[in-house]
């Protein structure tokens, strides 16, 4: 690419902040840095047309973890952690809440309900003999009790006629989130270069020097914010590549199902949108597959999300397919975000691990804090 005098002068040179990656994590990261250093030159790099990786691409669930990934978490965490984790997706949502609002985002809360296969009995049993200490675990979070029992009122096929519900679950419009995120970075005179694609930062104790394809250009603090894509950038940072798939249904008429929805663990989740059913997951069928950086569908797991909507969300319906994408999230060993200085001027929060929508906007307010 080869720039003008003009560009170079406009937009590259003088910067004091770099954020590579425009998803949430990127533009909370951008706005907490406007807000603390009113007078800086904060500029604000993405790989793609649209923010890439999950920012656009998710399901939308303000989710804070159901009954059955608490439990397992509670397995490779101790419990003071898994309280801590979960009470930084309560806390980031309700900043995103507070930054844009419920109407510019669609905030929606119905509730998030765990759904529990016929001959998942074992895990029934065991989620609902934990109701009571994990209720008191997470009551310091929520202020009240989040897990309750509920009725099938929807009636899905092929599961135990009981939900295990998360009170204060809600689900938002992705597209709205981030088209807000976007403008409110457009008022605070935050430009956002698309597709600049970096491929290497060097800091060199007083400056970063951040090379794209064909041009090149020094900044005085740089912050990753790339999740998924975050190894690309990050020598020593574990943060491995998860794609998800999904779907939505062209609209179905007088559709009566509300909320969001768990399977398996959290590997399969689904909701109401616009009179459609979205509906992902599936990695859990073929691990070292999807763990990759590659954008696409395989037949393998579309194959299974079709079947769970025919036999178990929505028997004896007739539906569409209208879509089908898929997006790339950063997980690890531990579900902990990594939120940290890796060099004299550069700085990462990335590892969100599935959970961006609640994560990103108090990863990101946490990213520009470092400074």
């Amino acid at each position: 690419m080869e720039l003008s005098y003009w560009e170079y002068k406009i937009w590259l040179s003088h910067v004091d902040f770099t954020v590579i990656g425009s998803g949430i994590v990127g533009l909370n990261c951008a706005l907490r840095l406007r807000e603390k250093h009113p007078k800086s030159k904060i500029l604000v790099l993405e790989r793609g047309s649209l923010p890439q990786g999950a920012s656009t691409k998710n399901a939308g669930f303000a989710c804070f973890g159901s009954i059955s990934e608490v439990l397992s978490d509670v397995k490779t965490h101790t419990e003071e952690e898994v309280v801590q984790l979960v009470q930084k997706r309560y806390k980031g949502i309700q900043v995103l809440r507070k930054l844009l609002g419920n109407k510019a985002i669609g905030f929606e809360q119905h509730g998030g309900h765990e759904l529990f296969l016929e001959n998942d009995s074992e895990l029934f049993a065991s989620c609902s003999d934990s109701i009571e200490h994990l209720n008191k675990l997470l009551l310091p979070v929520f202020g009240a009790q989040p897990f309750v029992k509920t009725k099938n009122k929807f009636g899905f096929k092929g599961i135990h006629e009981t939900y295990i519900t998360h009170q204060f679950e809600g689900q938002l419009d992705t597209g709205k989130m981030m088209q807000a995120l976007l403008q409110k970075c457009q008022e605070n005179q935050i430009p956002i270069l698309s597709g600049v694609e970096v491929q290497r930062i060097e800091d060199t104790g007083s400056k970063v020097t951040i090379n794209a394809e064909g041009f090149g250009f020094d900044s005085k603090k740089v912050f990753v914010a790339t999740n998924g894509f975050a190894s690309k950038l990050l020598r020593y940072e574990t943060v491995k590549p998860a794609r998800a798939q999904v779907l939505i249904t062209k609209p179905i008429k007088n559709l009566k199902i509300k909320g969001t929805f768990h399977l398996d663990e959290g590997y399969y989740y689904f909701r109401n949108i616009d009179d459609r059913i979205l509906f992902g997951g599936g990695r859990n069928l073929d691990f070292q597959t999807e763990e990759t950086m590659e954008f696409g569908e395989t037949r393998i797991i579309q194959d299974a999300l079709e079947k769970f909507l025919k036999n178990v969300i929505l028997p004896n319906q007739d539906f569409e397919i209208d879509q089908r994408w898929s997006g790339i999230m950063g997980v690890g060993t531990q579900k902990t975000p990594i939120v940290k200085q890796i060099s004299n001027s550069v700085y990462c929060g990335v590892r969100l691990g599935g959970m961006g929508v609640a994560l990103g906007s108090l990863v990101g307010t946490e990213l520009a804090d470092l400074i």
